[in-house]
């Protein structure tokens, strides 16, 4: 078959799914394992990560981006509020009964102590590598920041 056959990419793309997919699989769940915080759950990390990149969310918006229903985010985030994770914001002045979550302190805290963790362990296993398996993985990261744009 051609090199540059469609049918042949696809071909190609589809072996180095099912090669990169358990990879990149064993590493999330290894990252995750590293950072986790006995108190805080992996949804209400993924929850306070969200608020934490689009302060002022709120919460229909928040359950639309996680694909969650809106009960079900506001349990978690009556949760987190009472944790002293996240807080509303002020009233909405054009909209008075929406307010807007924002991670307090704490919660920030939380989240860049986790975000560290995940970085030491990483840094300590790509050490680990040979310069070339490094450069390898260097040359990578610039296409994979790319899927899924």
């Amino acid at each position: 078959m051609d090199k540059s056959d469609p049918r042949h990419a696809l071909e190609e793309a589809q072996a180095l799914a099912e090669a990169l997919r358990p990879a990149l699989h064993r590493l999330y769940r290894q990252l995750r394992r590293e950072s986790d915080d006995p108190g805080l759950s992996p949804l209400h990390a993924l929850l306070l990560f969200a608020i934490m990149r689009q302060p002022g969310i709120g919460v229909a918006e928040l359950a639309r981006m996680e694909k969650l229903r809106g009960p079900t985010i506001s349990g978690h985030v009556k949760v987190m509020e009472r944790d002293g994770l996240i807080m509303r914001s002020e009233p909405d002045p054009t909209d008075r009964r929406r307010n807007g979550l924002m991670a307090t302190e704490k919660g920030q805290d939380i989240m860049r102590s986790m975000k560290q963790k995940r970085t030491d362990w990483l840094a300590s296993e790509l050490a680990k590598l040979s310069p070339e398996q490094r450069a390898a993985i260097r040359g990578a990261v610039g296409p994979l920041g790319e899927i899924g744009q």
